[in-house]
C-alpha cells in the first residue's frame, strides 16, 4: 500500500518497560531514527474551520490543505497506505531541545509522493508504492489464524491492493487463479465474521485473476458534524489518529451532548466527502491530550477490537508525578474500582478490576518527576489512580490529590501509539510532541532549579 511521507518501522513485538523501542523509517535503505519524535515528511494540514459550514468535496480538500495545521504535533509514523501529518522540526519530545514548528503552530511540510496516481475516492492515499516491514503478532484474529500476514507465501500482495470507491482490488497469481472464493477468503486478513458478511451480501467477487472486496460501502455518520481545526496525526483508507486536545470528551456520555471529538471527526469526514461511521477504538479522559486511534470501516474496527483486548495496541504516556519518585522504573500492580464515595473518581481496591501500569523515570526535578508509563490494561483513569496511590499524584489532577500552581489540569499526555494495520497486519506507530502547557510546565520547573536529573 503506498504512502506518503518517510514512515517507521518498529523493531520487536515485545512490551518492553525500558525507553521507548527502536524505530526505522520506513522506506527501504532509510536510516534509523531515535524512538522519540523526530522530523518527517508531513502530510495535508489539519482541516481548519472557521465559523460556518466549510464547502465539501474538493473544494473542501482545497482548504483543508491550505488551512493552519494542528498545534502541539511532532509526529512520526509508520506509512503503510497512508501517511504522517504535521511534523515538526526536531526535539527530543519533553521540550529540551529548540521549540518544534509544530508546537508554535506553523505549517508541516507537504507529504512526499510516491503511488500518487493510486489515490483513494476521496484524496487519500490507495495502494502500492513503498512498504514498511512489520514485526510482532500481525496476523492474529484475522480468519486464517495465522501468527503473520499468510498472504505472502500463498503469493498474494496484499500491499497492491488498490481502492476503487467502495471496492478493495485484489490482484490474483496464477497459483491462485483456480482456487475457490472460500478458499482465498481464507488466505485473506479478514476476520471470519467480516468474510462471511461480504459473502452475504454480494460483496465479494472474482473477475478472472481480479478479487474484488467491498469493504468501503456507503454509511452514515451518527453524529452530528460540528466544525473545528482538527489535528491530524495519520490517515490511510482504514485508520485515523487524530492528536485530542485537553477539554473535551472523545465521544458523547449523555444524551445530546454536544462539542465532543466525535462531532469534530464526524464534521472532517464530511468535509472530506468521507462516508464512514465515527469509530473510535479506545479513549482519553477529558483533560488528557494525545492520539486518539478510529477505525473507518468494519473491518478494520473488528481487528483493532481483537487487538485491545489481545493487547496489541499500545498506549505509551508521559506524566509529571508531584514528588521525587526514587525508582527508576516499576510496576504497579493493583485492582481498580469505583469510589463508593464519589461517582466519578476510582480507587485501588481488592475487589476491583486487574490493573497493570509499568512506569520509568525520564526527568527528576527539585519536587516534580517526569516518567513515561505504559499501560497493560485500560481501566477508567489507571495511571491517575496507580500514581496517587503510588503518593505521586499527576500535577494538576485536582481529583485525586494533585495541585495546581504549574498546571490547571492533570498533567498526562499520550505521547505514542502503536497499532497493527487493520489489512497488511504490520505494526504502525505514531508519536505527538507534549502541548503547549505541558511543554511550559517543563521549562518553568527547569528554570526554577536551574538543573533537572535525568533518570
Amino acid at each position: 500500500m503506498a504512502g506518503r511521507g518517510r514512515g517507521q518501522q518498529e523493531r520487536g513485538g515485545r512490551r518492553s518497560s525500558g525507553a521507548g523501542q527502536q524505530e526505522r523509517t520506513g522506506r527501504r535503505g532509510g536510516g534509523a531514527s531515535s524512538g522519540r519524535s523526530g522530523a518527517s515528511a508531513g502530510g495535508r494540514g489539519s482541516a481548519a474551520f472557521g465559523g460556518g459550514r466549510p464547502p465539501r468535496g474538493e473544494a473542501g480538500r482545497t482548504r483543508a490543505a491550505a488551512g493552519s495545521r494542528g498545534r502541539g504535533a511532532g509526529i512520526t509514523a509508520s506509512s503503510v497506505g497512508g501517511r504522517p501529518r504535521n511534523a515538526a522540526a526536531p526535539d527530543d519530545g519533553y521540550g529540551r531541545g529548540e521549540p518544534s514548528a509544530g508546537t508554535r503552530g506553523r505549517s508541516g511540510s507537504q507529504a512526499r509522493r510516491s503511488g500518487a496516481d493510486d489515490r483513494g475516492d476521496f484524496g487519500i492515499p490507495g495502494f502500492g508504492g513503498p512498504r514498511v516491514r512489520g514485526a510482532g503478532q500481525a496476523g492474529r484474529g484475522f480468519a486464517n489464524g495465522g501468527s503473520a500476514p499468510l498472504p505472502s507465501a500463498a503469493g498474494l500482495q496484499l500491499n497492491a491492493a488498490k481502492r476503487k470507491g467502495e471496492w478493495l482490488e485484489l490482484k490474483l497469481p496464477e497459483s491462485l487463479a483456480a482456487v475457490p472464493l472460500k478458499g482465498l477468503m481464507q488466505l485473506l486478513p479478514i476476520p471470519g465474521k467480516v468474510a462471511g458478511r461480504l459473502i452475504s451480501v454480494n460483496g465479494v467477487q472474482r473477475q478472472g485473476k481480479l478479487l474484488r472486496l467491498k469493504l468501503f460501502p456507503e454509511e452514515r455518520p451518527e453524529f452530528e458534524p460540528e466544525w473545528m481545526e482538527l489535528n491530524i496525526l495519520y490517515e490511510d483508507d482504514f485508520t485515523l489518529v487524530v492528536n485530542k486536545p485537553p477539554g473535551m470528551e472523545v465521544h458523547p456520555s449523555v444524551k445530546d451532548q454536544r462539542g465532543t471529538l466525535a462531532h469534530k471527526v464526524a464534521a472532517y469526514y464530511d468535509m472530506t466527502n468521507q462516508a464512514c461511521r465515527v469509530r473510535h477504538v479506545h479513549r482519553l479522559d477529558k483533560d488528557t491530550t494525545g492520539p486518539v486511534l478510529y477505525a473507518k470501516n468494519e473491518l478494520a474496527h473488528y481487528v483493532f477490537d481483537a487487538a485491545m483486548r489481545e493487547k496489541r495496541i499500545e498506549r505509551i504516556y508521559a506524566a509529571l508525578a508531584e514528588g521525587v519518585v526514587k525508582d527508576g522504573k516499576g510496576v504497579i500492580d493493583a485492582p481498580i474500582g469505583q469510589d463508593r464515595h464519589h461517582s466519578t473518581r476510582r480507587r485501588v481496591s481488592e475487589t476491583g478490576e486487574s490493573a497493570v501500569t509499568r512506569y520509568e523515570v525520564i526527568e527528576r526535578f527539585a519536587d516534580h518527576t517526569l516518567l513515561r508509563l505504559r499501560l497493560e490494561t485500560g481501566r477508567t483513569h489507571q495511571i491517575r489512580v496507580h500514581l496517587s496511590h503510588l503518593g505521586h499524584p499527576i500535577a494538576g489532577d485536582g481529583l485525586y490529590g494533585g495541585h495546581r500552581p504549574i498546571m490547571q489540569r492533570q498533567a498526562l499526555h499520550g505521547e505514542k501509539l502503536v497499532w497493527p494495520h487493520p489489512w497488511t497486519g504490520e505494526r504502525m506507530s505514531v508519536h505527538a510532541q507534549l502541548p503547549d502547557d505541558f511543554a511550559a510546565a517543563l521549562r518553568a520547573l527547569r528554570d526554577a532549579n536551574g538543573h533537572s536529573s535525568r533518570k
